[in-house]
């Protein structure tokens, strides 16, 4: 990171706040980090975090990524781009549909030209699992964002930049998870509500997802999408471990959601590569890139039939371990 000027559009977000705070707490004698996004109150929220006094690199750029001009501005000298802006409720999707497809492809397209226009070397765009064989908008709209920026390499010319992709799950505890609903039901003395009783999701911290991206930026040649080896977790124990006895109340699932969380469908096995503690989906159509082999330790290929959903996972939280993550997240952020 040495000299270089980063920008995470998305920038004061959960994820946004935790990778700027690990950048400065790492790295040292970066030129500068630009915090672009949209809600000048949250700029402004973030800014007492990391004051110019302390942090002279940061700079926030008001900005939507729906508004081509203002982020070819915005990237004008930046070596690094993180993409993390989108919107992301999915019952939101289904009533604002071409709401989200103006900031989660249109805002996509915008952020991979504005990169090739202004010389970025290279750009890391975040997804969700949802965007495996998606059954709501919110999924297929980032579907077709990551095919935008793996196909981007494409796009480079003689270019020196690379794309790539960063896909995990939800984040324990982050906006919109349901770990600060349970906690809220169970302050209210209210019954805790289940949707059903099978369902399982992936665990990822903040920082696990940080530390991915991170890596990525590290070890990314352009066109992979790298997804972490991470735990599941049952619907059921979060519940327990968040509630004790509490009584749950079995609601149904949601239109658009799914019961077990995937990551990479049967259909990309045949494209992914296995490392100890992430794999990578290459490219399925050829790209510039997608023979090029990931940079440090071998990877293997995936087996025949080989899928990654938090239901056939080989690791869970416990009960204890969950508790234990719920106890910290209360302490960080005082919920």
């Amino acid at each position: 990171m040495k000299g270089k000027s980063i920008l995470i559009t998305g920038g004061t977000g959960s994820f946004g706040q935790k990778f700027v705070e690990t950048l400065f707490s790492r790295h040292s004698d970066m030129e500068r980090v630009v915090i672009f996004s949209r809600d000048e109150l949250k700029q402004f929220e973030m800014a007492q975090i990391f004051p110019r006094n302390k942090y002279p690199q940061i700079r926030f750029f008001l900005g939507d990524v729906r508004d081509k001009d203002r982020v070819r501005r915005a990237l004008e000298g930046i070596d690094t781009v993180v993409h993390a802006a989108a919107l992301k409720q999915v019952p939101a999707a289904e009533y604002n549909p071409f709401e989200f497809i103006k900031t989660n492809i249109i805002g996509a397209e915008n952020v991979i030209e504005g990169c090739l226009d202004q010389g970025v070397r290279q750009v890391v765009a975040l997804s969700t699992d949802k965007a495996a064989a998606p059954i709501n908008l919110y999924g297929a709209t980032k579907l077709c964002s990551d095919k935008l920026f793996v196909a981007a390499n494409n796009m480079k010319g003689k270019r020196d930049i690379r794309f790539s992709v960063v896909r995990y799950g939800n984040v324990f505890g982050s906006r919109g998870s349901v770990i600060p609903f349970f906690l809220k039901m169970k302050q209210a003395g209210r019954s805790i509500p289940v949707t059903d009783e099978r369902m399982t999701r992936f665990s990822i911290t903040l920082k696990e997802g940080v530390d991915l991206v991170l890596k990525a930026l590290d070890l990314m040649n352009g066109g992979e999408i790298f997804v972490p080896r991470i735990p599941s977790v049952r619907i059921v124990d979060l519940a327990e471990a968040i509630a004790p006895g509490v009584r749950r109340e079995i609601v149904g699932i949601r239109p658009g959601e799914k019961i077990h969380e995937e990551m990479i469908t049967e259909t990309d096995g045949p494209n992914t590569i296995e490392y100890a503690d992430y794999f990578t989906i290459m490219p399925s159509m050829p790209t510039e890139v997608s023979h090029k082999k990931t940079k440090g330790e071998p990877g293997r290929p995936c087996p025949v039939g080989f899928k990654y959903n938090s239901g056939n996972n080989t690791d869970w939280l416990t009960v204890a371990q969950i508790r234990q993550l719920i106890d910290e997240f209360v302490t960080e952020y005082g919920c």
